[in-house]
This record gives structure tokens, sequence and C-alpha cells, in this order.
């Protein structure tokens, strides 16, 4: 952070968020990435906090592409925190946009889902960022998989069709 390199900076951060070394005070080294680097942060370091991103990852990493293709699968993280069942959920996506390109759609009102467009934070561009630019056919399979194994973590999913 004293660089300014928002990227080594994120890398740090996002390291020790998932090995739950920061604790609370994950919003405090965001707040200073920011203010030191913002230019330079990539798109991929989530800045709201849930305990259970490492999940996230972890279930994600399960799946895989054979080959390459056009399509992308992405997660965005919803606020739930005016309703029971909270504080955050999920929403599976795939799209042959990139994932904050079909974010700003959803935002948009653009074939939008309810749930991202009334409730969407920001994407969780980390834990799929292997599954982007792969065949349409696998995509569908993928997105359906992961959206399961969310709920089947316990997890509050949306989309995923």
């Amino acid at each position: 952070m004293a660089e300014g390199d928002g990227l080594a900076g994120a890398h740090g951060i996002h390291e020790l968020w998932m090995r739950a070394e920061l604790g609370m005070d994950i919003d405090r080294a965001l707040d200073r990435l920011w203010k030191a680097a913002a230019s330079s942060i990539p798109e991929w370091l989530p800045m709201t906090h849930v305990e259970w991103l490492p999940d996230v990852y972890e279930i994600a990493g399960r799946f895989g592409a054979a080959r390459k293709g056009r399509s992308n699968i992405y997660l965005v993280l919803l606020d739930y925190r005016d309703r029971e069942g909270g504080p955050y959920g999920v929403y599976v996506g795939m799209s042959d946009y990139t994932p904050a390109q079909r974010f700003d759609q959803h935002k948009a009102g653009i074939r939008a889902s309810g749930s991202v467009l009334k409730r969407g934070l920001e994407v969780l561009t980390g834990p799929t960022l292997h599954l982007q630019r792969i065949p349409r056919s696998e995509a569908a399979a993928i997105e359906a998989g992961l959206a399961a194994a969310l709920a089947d973590a316990g997890l509050l999913v949306q989309g995923g069709h």
C-alpha cells in the first residue's frame, strides 16, 4: 500500500482474507487500499466482507471446463440484510459478456434478474476466474451445478438456471 500498488495490495489483502487472518479488520484494510491505490485495484478484489467467501472459492474450484469458448460464469453478491435468512446471498449467472459488463447490464435493467437489480452489491470475480471463456454447453451445466452446490452449502442462491 505504501507504494500505491493496487494489484500487490489486493493480492495481500485477498490472501489474508482467504486465510481468515484479517478478521474484522478487512474493512479497514480495504479502506486503506482504496486511499493508497484506487486507480490500480483489480476488479476481482471483493469489497464486502462475507464470512462464507472462502467456501465459495472452494466450491467454485471443483468446477472446470475442458475447452475454450465464449461464455463466462459469474457470481454477484446480493444484499439481504433487510430480510431474515441473510445478510447476504449470491446470484449465479452465465453470459457471453464479461462478469463486470453483465453486472452493469443487470443494474441498468437490461435483461436483468430482479434479485441483482434490487439487491446486487458487487461481482465476486475471484471465485470464477477459471470459468471464463468456456463453451456455452459446459457453462450451462456449470452454472446449474455451481448454484446447486452453493445452495447445498447453506448459501441463499438465486439464478443458476
